[in-house]
């Protein structure tokens, strides 16, 4: 309601503006999903946890797909710029990881919304879109990164053994970002943990198992 000047009449509810309307819906969202999971959550949700109807909702969002997607690009964007500064920062193989598993728990303490949505989708990027697809491609190119940074250094290596570590890292990266996701989710149920240890143990298991591959040590194929 105005007074005629374009102005809210005095009493009158202010609608929110455009933006921080908008900016709500995708925080609302975020807890949404990061509760239910994309399949689970409707918009009907959204709208109601927001107190706004879904007329209003679909006014900022064509359709859930649309507003996943932004909230999972927002996700993505984040993270992947913590993990790269503090991966950058670090030239040593084991500390870029221990960076990347403090960077994990950070996250997964600040933004647990945020960290229950990629721990439930990150294994099946495929069934909600291409956003979590490029923050897993992003965690094994940071992974294949560490492990292969001194090997690409070594000019004693030929490019027939550089090649056979690429496919050895590939196959790597799916059990490394996996085990620390796991140990970060194990962390935040039990709370009585110490994160530094918890922290330090996944870095051991983690560089130490890599550190036998890398020496050559295997077991025996049945």
């Amino acid at each position: 309601m105005t007074d005629g000047t374009g102005e809210s009449a005095p009493g009158a509810r202010r609608r929110m503006p455009y933006a921080r309307r908008r900016e709500q819906l995708l925080r609302v969202a975020l807890e949404e999903f990061g509760r239910r999971g994309y399949h689970l959550t409707q918009m009907e949700h959204v709208a109601a946890a927001a107190q706004v109807s879904k007329a209003l909702l679909y006014q900022h969002f064509t359709s859930k797909e649309e507003l996943f997607a932004e909230v999972t690009e927002a996700i993505v964007t984040e993270l992947t710029a913590r993990l790269n500064e503090a991966v950058l920062a670090e030239r040593a193989s084991p500390h870029g990881i221990r960076a990347m598993i403090r960077v994990l728990f950070d996250y997964a303490t600040e933004e647990p919304d945020a960290w229950a949505l990629v721990v439930r989708h990150l294994d099946k990027p495929d069934d909600v879109g291409v956003e979590l697809r490029e923050l897993r491609d992003r965690l094994g190119t940071a992974f294949a990164d560490l492990l292969l940074r001194r090997r690409r250094a070594d000019p004693k290596l030929t490019p027939a053994e550089l090649e056979a570590n690429e496919r050895r890292a590939r196959l790597l990266v799916p059990l490394m970002y996996g085990s620390m996701l796991s140990m970060v989710s194990w962390w935040l149920e039990h709370p009585d943990t110490p994160r530094e240890r918890a922290e330090h143990m996944a870095l051991e298991f983690i560089w130490l198992g890599l550190d036998r591959l890398r020496t050559g040590e295997r077991l025996p194929r049945e």
